[in-house]
């Protein structure tokens, strides 16, 4: 199965995190695209107002089926190699998920004062999909 992960390419927490994915799968999995790069949403009807609400994850052989916010990243974690254990464990704990879900949407709201902006958006060199931007910035 293949991925998409649409990501804050302005915020540097975003960022690190896509990087650090990139480093693990290259590019077998998963493909990024920047949240900025609406020529490539368009088809799939992802529009700006859905990226405010976090990062998507979406199956790219069923466009239908997508994951938002920390149910992406649960399903990133649950699909990558022993990462299922580390997301059952957290699952498993009574109240670690409700405070995880709080915790994320504050960190989405408040990225760019937490973790700072970038000047200039970052484009993964795996991103497959990618039509409007150029990769590796």
């Amino acid at each position: 199965m293949n991925y998409y992960v649409i990501y804050d390419g302005n915020c540097n927490l975003c960022v690190t995190f896509v990087q650090l994915l990139e480093s693990f799968d290259k590019g077998q999995m998963f493909r990024y695209v920047p949240m900025q790069d609406q020529v490539t949403l368009q088809p799939w009807g992802i529009t700006p107002e859905d990226c405010e609400l976090g990062v998507i994850l979406l199956d790219a052989d069923a466009p239908g089926r997508r994951w938002q916010g920390t149910a992406a990243v649960e399903e990133i974690g649950r699909v990558l190699p022993m990462g299922n254990l580390f997301v059952e464990a957290y699952r498993g704990l009574p109240g670690v998920k409700w405070v995880g879900d709080r915790i994320y949407d504050q960190v989405r709201d408040h990225r760019y004062t937490l973790f700072g902006k970038r000047q200039d958006t970052y484009n993964s060199p795996y991103c497959g999909a990618c039509g409007s931007q150029t990769a590796g910035n």
